[in-house]
């Protein structure tokens, strides 16, 4: 079921085109990621999404409701996390959701009691945010996101100011969010490598137009013209015939990148290595998003 549906939307601000001809669909119950540099139209297209702005032409539909028009009804069925927390610093946690649920018109203490302890902050819970982390307050916005049980949440560079390890923490929330609520989740972000291992569909925007979109595997089939695979093996290229058919560049001692045609290759090839020697490891080290992005831009990025 298409939760969100967008045909050739186009939004102008003084006369200026921000998203051009923008279509797209996204599943329920899926984690999509939004990507594309500073300035593509990410935020613009959230905004759009939400009702907050209305599109200059073209037609959105929203868990069956059109924002231009039905606005409330989609902000009272999803959540937002913005890059700023916008949370209340003078006010304790609890307090906070709190305030936040009886908005909504959704108070339960049970459910406040949930979220803090499924984002680790129950122990925090009487502490003014104020004090908190940067780390902290992202998650106390997630769960003030999640308080009234959305169907759907837009996140708008959720990782912004994050250490690695506050990243890595936002991240594992939220695949569990999605696995244990079956919210769907639309991630707006320029850093890619993040959102690698959590999306299972992407839309690509450049100067306001989509330019591409589809999950890792069709991306994949689409862009990857050659496979490069890096074994790290004891076989030496000069005692073998494994080599023969297959280029490949020595990466150091033990390891050696193959060029290979198609992802077909790689079975016969190991089988072929594991006769004569012992692997270690093999990687595909030209699948990552960050190259297809830039294969997708028709850049060369090494």
């Amino acid at each position: 079921m298409k939760i969100i549906e967008a045909c050739d939307v186009n939004k102008e601000f003084n006369g200026r085109s921000i998203l051009k001809d923008v279509s797209f669909a996204i599943e329920e119950g899926t984690i999509n990621g939004l990507l594309g540099p500073n300035g593509a139209g990410k935020t613009t297209l959230i905004r759009l999404l939400n009702g907050v702005i209305d599109a200059t032409s073209g037609t959105i539909n929203v868990m069956n409701y059109n924002p231009k028009f039905q606005g409330d009804e989609i902000r009272t069925k999803s959540g937002i996390v913005t890059e700023s927390a916008a949370l209340y610093h003078d006010m304790s946690a609890w307090d906070n959701l709190v305030f936040f649920a009886k908005i909504y018109r959704t108070f339960d203490s049970k459910r406040i009691d949930y979220l803090l302890k499924q984002f680790e902050l129950f122990d925090k819970k009487d502490q003014l945010v104020g004090t908190f982390s940067t780390g902290m307050k992202k998650r106390l916005s997630l769960a003030k996101a999640l308080i009234h049980k959305p169907r759907l949440l837009f996140l708008d560079e959720p990782t912004n100011g994050l250490d690695p390890e506050g990243i890595n923490e936002v991240i594992h929330l939220l695949k569990k969010v999605n696995e244990e609520e079956g919210v769907t989740i639309l991630i707006c972000s320029h850093v890619l490598h993040q959102l690698e291992t959590i999306c299972e569909g992407f839309l690509f925007l450049k100067e306001g137009r989509l330019i591409e979109q589809g999950t890792r595997r069709e991306l994949e089939d689409r862009y990857l013209s050659e496979i490069k695979l890096l074994v790290e093996t004891g076989l030496q290229p000069s005692d073998s015939k494994v080599y023969r058919g297959y280029p490949y560049n020595r990466k150091g001692p033990t390891h050696l990148e193959f060029t290979l045609l198609t992802k077909e290759q790689i079975s016969p090839l190991l089988k072929e290595i594991l006769r004569e020697s012992w692997i270690y490891s093999s990687e595909i080290t030209n699948r990552g998003l960050e190259t297809l992005y830039f294969k997708i831009r028709g850049e060369d990025h090494e």
